[in-house]
């Protein structure tokens, strides 16, 4: 089976590859260069993959070409502007990338015949969000009101209409939540941007510490994709998804930084930034119960656990370990919990 992954290149493209790859599948991916020191450059994924391009979502032609080339039998859509502070400061690359990058994939993918399935990613962050404690269900009204997450809402409703339009291949729109994991070096992500501290030994910067969000390790989020290309394949498992965690993961941004620190050791610390920040959502909460039923999915990794195993693999890394081997250690680690 040949995937093709685009963004592949980024935090959970680069985990996604190397799964593939490590289940003995053809993996191919496109996107942008690699952020310098990510999982992507520190696990050598690009000699696993049989292509590995540096194509612009944003290039209609260039996407075109590259997917009708390669001809995967599934593809997975991870490619995107994922970050809501950089969306104010790039707001028209954000809406391109995220919404007309998703059109030109799915315009490709529809140009292909040997692609079997696709699973488009948008998040948790589609959701009109007003702030209630009980999880969002796929059936609840999109919206947005920072410019990331308005532009995955219009991408999750494009790829849905796109769907009912033009069938084809069978297709998945998954919405997961905020991932963590080894190897992201992301700028403003909570987990990258606390350990950066703590290994540096300075007090870390939280904006919004009362702040609520789903908390996932990334394998457990990938689990979910794989299982809905499976379910694609098995000719089931289309529609919208929240493959996202479970209550005990609903914990504040404070409270991460705190249990962060504790694992890391060694006077590890926090502060919260003086000042007027951009907007953000203070709560998000993903109600997983479907993909629970009709998959057989489940998270299986506790949010302690998620930490810790963020934390263990960065420690690793840091001490002089193979970021490969960790990170293929883990792999097998997840998969012992199946």
């Amino acid at each position: 089976m040949h995937y093709l992954v685009t963004g592949h290149t980024g935090f959970k493209g680069s985990w996604l590859s190397l799964w593939l790859s490590e289940r003995g599948h053809t993996v191919s991916g496109l996107a942008l260069d690699p952020v310098p020191g990510g999982l992507f450059e520190r696990t050598d994924i690009g000699s696993l993959l049989t292509h590995d391009l540096r194509v612009d979502v944003r290039d209609a032609a260039s996407v075109a070409d590259a997917i009708t080339s390669i001809a995967p039998d599934v593809v997975f859509h991870l490619a995107a502007q994922p970050l809501v502070r950089e969306s104010y400061l790039r707001p028209r690359e954000t809406f391109e990338t995220n919404v007309i990058g998703t059109l030109n994939v799915l315009e490709a993918v529809a140009a292909t015949p040997s692609v079997a399935a696709q699973v488009i990613v948008t998040t948790d962050k589609v959701y009109r969000n007003v702030d209630r404690e009980a999880g969002y269900v796929e059936s609840d009204p999109l919206g947005g009101d920072d410019p990331y997450s308005a532009s995955k809402a219009m991408a999750d409703l494009l790829s849905q209409s796109w769907v009912k339009s033009f069938p084809g291949a069978p297709t998945a729109i998954a919405r997961g939540g905020n991932v963590i994991g080894g190897g992201d070096v992301s700028a403003d992500r909570l987990l990258p941007d606390l350990l950066n501290s703590y290994a540096a030994g300075v007090p870390a910067e939280i904006r919004y510490p009362g702040a609520v969000r789903p908390w996932q390790h990334v394998l457990d989020c990938l689990n979910g994709y794989l299982m809905l290309s499976d379910a694609l394949l098995a000719g089931r498992g289309g529609g919208t998804w929240n493959i996202g965690p479970g209550r005990d993961s609903f914990v504040s941004v404070g409270d991460v930084a705190d249990l962060a620190a504790s694992y890391w050791g060694a006077a590890a610390s926090w502060s919260t930034v003086i000042g007027e920040q951009p907007h953000e959502a203070n709560l998000l909460a993903l109600d997983a119960t479907r993909a629970e039923h009709v998959l057989g999915w489940r998270n299986r990794l506790r949010f302690r656990t998620s930490v810790e195993w963020t934390i263990d693999w960065q420690k690793a890394v840091l001490g002089g370990a193979d970021a490969a081997v960790v990170s293929r250690a883990q792999l097998a680690a997840f998969d012992a919990l199946g």
